[in-house]
């Protein structure tokens, strides 16, 4: 019995011929006798044979160029950190075919720094690129301009939908707005007020959290319609007193809040402000397992986090590029990502398991 993953000599074995006719029959090339190509067709087919394409492609001549612009990783927000880790993995696993990855980064709160990139990245010469589009309005743009050259690009962290993007791996934002606004629910009680809160310089232009936004919205309006009393704020700076001066004038305008939904990383910023206020008892739910909003859930002060994956996301998305870019595979456009629920009773088997 051989097994489904048949080999060329396998499948010469049981035609009588040698290795040589059969490569010549299956990569149609060269001349065979047509009795012989029928025989070990059938016997290829019999042995659920399919050509080792990734073989084929080490005899390639031809290097694959693939380039990564994603926002560099800072001390307040460590979230992108997992995100080389990713590219770094599936970097090693292709290390045997003629394809590199250059690292281009950006400042996740200065659109002028992303578009500065944008233009020394197109200057280069290269096949594909792996794309955060942070910012909705210089993305667009970008990606016009890598439609005009034909050069592939493959989304993580969210999507442009007015875009010609190959494909997108990393959450389903809307729904994961969605799933916040159910937990929300859990642990809010009817009549009591919940806050919505979008830590950005820049909101109209981050589009991803106004979708998670969305979705929040979205939830409430159909299932608990009148029941919680639903404010919105953004907070253009990350310092902690201006935050707490921010919360304190919407807590003394909104007495009766008692959930706080943080649509970014920065969770932690909350947990702060709650932590050293008389506010105690605040429901906290945001995104991303960042190592001060680990701390604090483990604490208690956020009640829930919102996992994203970022590793799966990169280490997806270069699998996926390389693949259109060396065999012409076109991947499925839109690669959800589960949505992690994380708590501090299920936080550590996240942790280990990255």
């Amino acid at each position: 019995m051989f097994s489904k993953k048949a080999r060329l000599k396998d499948i010469a074995i049981l035609s009588g011929v040698s290795i040589g006719t059969v490569d010549r029959v299956i990569h149609n090339r060269g001349q065979v006798a047509e009795k012989t190509r029928e025989k070990v067709l059938k016997i290829a087919k019999e042995l659920n044979y399919t050509p080792n394409i990734m073989a084929r492609a080490l005899k390639t001549r031809k290097g694959i160029n693939i380039i990564s612009l994603l926002p560099f990783p800072t001390e307040e927000n460590s979230f992108w950190v997992k995100h080389p880790e990713g590219m770094e993995k599936a970097m090693s696993e292709l290390e045997q075919f003629p394809v590199t990855l250059t690292q281009f980064t950006f400042d996740l709160n200065n659109e002028k720094s992303f578009q500065e990139k944008t233009r020394e990245v197109i200057k280069r010469h290269f096949d594909g690129i792996i794309l955060a589009p942070v910012f909705r309005k210089e993305s667009i743009i970008f990606c016009a301009r890598l439609k005009k050259k034909k050069i592939p690009f493959v989304f993580v962290d969210n999507y442009l939908t007015e875009t010609d993007f190959l494909a997108y791996t990393g959450e389903n934002i809307f729904c994961s707005g969605r799933v916040a606004g159910q937990l929300a629910s859990l642990v809010t009680m009817k009549g009591k007020s919940i806050l919505v809160v979008n830590i950005a310089k820049n909101i109209q232009n981050m589009h991803h959290l106004n979708k998670r936004t969305e979705g929040f919205l979205s939830y409430f309006a159909e299932n608990s319609k009148k029941q919680y009393r639903i404010i919105r704020m953004n907070i253009p700076n990350t310092e902690l007193e201006v935050i707490k001066e921010s919360i304190d004038k919407i807590f003394n305008k909104h007495p009766r809040i008692t959930t706080i939904f943080v649509t970014g990383s920065k969770s932690y910023k909350i947990a702060e402000y709650v932590n050293q206020s008389s506010e105690n008892n605040i429901n906290v739910i945001g995104y991303d397992l960042l190592d001060k909003n680990v701390r604090y859930l483990k604490e208690g002060k956020i009640k829930f986090l919102i996992g994203q994956r970022p590793e799966e996301q990169t280490y997806k998305a270069v699998k996926k590029l390389f693949d259109y870019l060396a065999f012409k595979k076109v991947p499925e456009k839109l690669d959800y990502l589960p949505v992690d629920i994380v708590t501090s009773e299920n936080v550590d088997f996240f942790l280990n398991s990255r």
